[in-house]
């Protein structure tokens, strides 16, 4: 089982708050809010953003990566592979 499977849950719990943060943000620029409560709404959903992105990655690696007990070294190197990936196209 995927540990995005296991954390369901968990995982779409956070994602509801990040679209509550989204919408918050979309209001606050439909009610022309001040720039500095736009860049405060913003920088909340970044940091959502990038606490749900730590969360899944950290599953990835004790899943995909480090479970060095439940998975052959092939494995484990295309587990690390596709972290890689996705860590260039997010720090892109």
């Amino acid at each position: 089982m995927s540990h995005t499977t296991h954390d369901k849950a968990k995982l779409l719990a956070r994602v509801r708050r990040i679209r509550g943060q989204v919408e918050a943000l979309e209001r606050a620029l439909e009610a022309e809010k001040g720039c500095a409560e736009v860049l405060h709404q913003i920088a909340a959903v970044r940091g959502a953003i990038q606490g749900l992105m730590v969360e899944v990655m950290e599953g990835h690696i004790r899943e995909h990566v480090a479970g060095a007990g439940s998975r052959s070294a092939a494995a484990r190197s295309q587990g690390a592979d596709a972290l890689i990936d996705v860590l260039r196209t997010y720090l892109k």
